[in-house]
């Protein structure tokens, strides 16, 4: 049986990404900044502008991966999914199933027993609809806050770790992302004007400062406020930088900070390719029969992480054919994108 309506939901702590299926092709993305650390009002809020971007949402199907109940709101990770799910089941309906990994939905009245499964699980969730079309890829998923490095060999996930911690220490969750981190946890020590600086261990800038300056964070994944609060005009930006190795942006040229930003990203990028070689090293197969398949907000650097290692690439967005400009946002929300497709796919009776 197949479900004609189906909107997917990856409920985060920075963000809620949420893609609409309808006849098992993706026809709508969006995403909503959801600073889920203040409270579930935040997720009300989000939950409202959905209801007002898709007034019959009550009626579809809903999908459901989370990696929000991480954030400090909860006591620890089973609160955080027991809330998570009681909110979302008041809010979308008795039509909720939760994602517990290959093949497996859970009712709410389920959704204690196998909270484990549900945890942090939206990687899994992305890397098995890449492996039914992608037979030996590496998702990498990079987004504002973390990247996901997972192998598909034969067309099977390749993981070695099933949740956050084994994962964080295979190499296949790097807790980097293009947005969100602070950029002191990138480098202890970095070059400019022909010196190396230590760097500043203090929340002074982020990753987006580097990419917009670079030209490559669209402003339309620029959502989070700078980790100054102020404006994000190249001259705060600038500033921002800046103070990282003690400086004030008045000390140097817009081209010298474009040129300091770039060495973030070559470090960033270095860190990645690193934990690249060791997920591939582990169970990757031949360098030449491997593709990255690129998602996330921060897609472009996939592409340079594989330039930079050799490999080809293909969009996340292209492989689930979704139509113009739902393909970019598909590949953003990825795992929305991909828990509303697997659903639409299954049985009722798959429920566990």
């Amino acid at each position: 049986m197949s479900h004609d309506l189906v909107i997917g939901w990856d409920i985060g702590g920075a963000h809620v990404k949420a893609a609409r299926v309808e006849e098992g092709r993706v026809i709508d993305v969006v995403q909503w900044p959801c600073p889920l650390w203040q409270g579930l009002v935040q997720l009300d809020a989000v939950l409202a502008q959905a209801a007002a971007r898709w007034p019959d949402y009550r009626e579809a199907c809903h999908a459901v991966t989370m990696t929000g109940e991480m954030v400090d709101l909860f006591e620890h990770r089973e609160a955080g999914v027991a809330a998570l799910a009681q909110r979302l089941a008041a809010r979308l309906g008795e039509r909720v199933a939760f994602y517990a990994g290959e093949g497996r939905w859970c009712a709410l009245d389920e959704v204690a027993a196998h909270w484990t499964h549900i945890a942090s699980a939206n990687w899994l969730a992305t890397a098995q609809v890449v492996a039914r079309r992608v037979p030996n890829a590496v998702l990498v998923d990079i987004g504002s806050t973390t990247t996901d490095l997972i192998m598909v060999r034969g067309g099977r996930i390749a993981a070695r770790g099933a949740d956050d911690a084994a994962r964080l220490r295979t190499g296949e969750l790097v807790y980097q992302g293009v947005v969100r981190t602070p950029l002191c946890a990138l480098a202890q020590r970095i070059g400019f004007r022909g010196e190396t600086w230590n760097v500043m261990n203090e929340h002074f800038a982020t990753t987006a400062d580097v990419y917009r300056l670079t030209g490559e964070l669209a402003p339309m994944h620029d959502q989070h406020p700078a980790a100054d609060g102020a404006s994000k005009d190249a001259v705060a930006t600038h500033r921002r930088l800046a103070r990282m190795i003690g400086h004030d942006a008045r000390d140097a040229s817009e081209s010298e900070w474009i040129a300091f930003a770039c060495q973030w990203r070559d470090l960033q990028l270095g860190y990645l390719a690193a934990n690249l070689t060791r997920v591939l090293g582990k169970v990757g197969p031949a360098r030449g029969a491997v593709r990255l398949v690129a998602a996330g907000c921060g897609a472009f650097l996939v592409e340079a992480l594989a330039r930079s290692c050799g490999y080809e690439t293909v969009r996340f967005g292209k492989l689930v054919e979704a139509p113009g400009g739902a393909a970019g946002w598909a590949q953003v929300c990825a795992p929305s994108a991909a828990v509303a497709l697997l659903f639409a796919e299954t049985a009722d009776a798959a429920l566990v």
